[in-house]
């Protein structure tokens, strides 16, 4: 099968303050789900120093492993180069440039919170994801 042509792919830009928690989460089913279908990136305005460690355990319950992810921080180039740009919930401001698809998906912020807490917001992500994939895909 050819590699599918990186310039015809539908990109997707998730992005949350510290990039630790929800956009990981997102990015992470998004890749697993959609494959070389779609380039996924995710970033924050002020990431932390390392993914939330639960929120790596939740993403392991379900065979996705987060555990080498770095947050990265929001850059303009990173949102000049996304078809969709999906802010989650957490108010964090994009730069805005025409021909852009923004969605701001509104979801707990899991910093802070056990397991049974991340689930329920683990198991949104991966239904809006699979939306957008229906959607975009």
């Amino acid at each position: 099968m050819p590699e599918p042509d990186a310039a015809a792919r539908p990109s997707v830009l998730f992005v949350c303050v510290h990039n630790a928690g929800r956009s990981q989460m997102a990015a992470a089913f998004l890749t697993h789900l959609a494959g070389d279908r779609i380039q996924v990136r995710s970033a924050g305005s002020a990431p932390a120093e390392t993914v939330n460690p639960a929120v790596v355990q939740a993403m392991s319950e379900v065979d996705i492993d987060i555990s080498a992810e770095i947050p990265k921080v929001l850059t303009t180039q990173a949102v000049q180069a996304s078809d969709v740009v999906i802010t989650m919930g957490c108010g964090d401001a994009c730069p805005v440039f025409p021909g852009k698809r923004y969605l701001d998906w509104q979801l707990s912020d899991p910093a802070g919170q056990g397991l049974d807490a991340i689930r329920p917001i683990r198991d949104e992500i991966e239904r809006r994801v699979r939306q957008l994939i229906d959607e975009i895909a």
